[in-house]
């Protein structure tokens, strides 16, 4: 007579196999743990790889000028961005502390002609300087941050299929802008000229003249 045994020999081997592909898996890790093999890796970690091709130089300037004061800047930038839907479908609020830098100067290169007086006696000097000059403010990228952000559905959807990278250069470009405005309207080009005619004032006692006056045009 046939006789069929019940079947159980297949269970228990697939049970013993995840039994010991358990055990390697944590005998891997104590191993990784106390260093005796490599550290593992997440596999779902990103890594970063920057390249590009070689800085190409453009152009060289000469330079004539005298950099006579620098100021540093903060500005808070509130831009806010908004569709005739509701806000939290579409629209964003970012709040930007920007960091930022601008540089006054004096230009020397239009130094001749009556812009040199020296009298008979060569005792006295008269200076005359154009007025002093804003280099365009500088965004400090390392220290400027986006303080606070809300977006509505809409376009936490967008970012996430690919973002919107015109929004970030917008708020950029909004904080120089006012960090330039500032510097405009801050002592900064009074302190430039009054370090510029300091300057001149050491430079040309030293060659000899007693009665030195530096005076900035319009």
């Amino acid at each position: 007579m046939l006789r069929i045994r019940p079947g159980g020999g297949l269970l228990s081997k697939v049970v013993i196999a995840v039994v010991a592909l358990a055990c390697v898996a944590v005998l891997l890790i104590v191993l990784s743990a106390v260093r005796l093999l490599p550290q593992l890796r997440n596999p779902f970690g990103e890594t970063t790889t920057i390249t590009s091709q070689p800085v190409l130089l453009k152009s060289i300037t000469a330079l004539s000028r005298y950099e006579a004061a620098s100021g540093s800047f903060q500005v808070v930038v509130d831009l806010t961005q908004h569709s005739l839907l509701p806000s939290f479908l579409q629209g964003s609020e970012t709040l930007f502390i920007g960091q930022g830098t601008d540089i006054a100067f004096v230009s020397f290169g239009g130094l001749k002609g009556r812009a040199i007086h020296v009298s008979d006696s060569r005792s006295a000097v008269t200076v005359t300087l154009p007025p002093a000059q804003l280099e365009p403010a500088v965004l400090n990228v390392k220290q400027s941050y986006v303080y606070a952000q809300q977006q509505g559905l809409l376009n936490r959807i967008g970012d996430f299929f690919g973002g919107n990278p015109n929004s970030q250069q917008q708020v950029y470009i909004a904080a120089q802008q006012k960090i330039q405005t500032a510097a405009r309207h801050s002592p900064l080009l009074a302190e430039a000229e009054r370090n510029t005619r300091a300057m001149l004032n050491g430079m040309l006692r030293s060659l000899g003249f007693h009665r030195i006056t530096v005076t900035f045009g319009t």
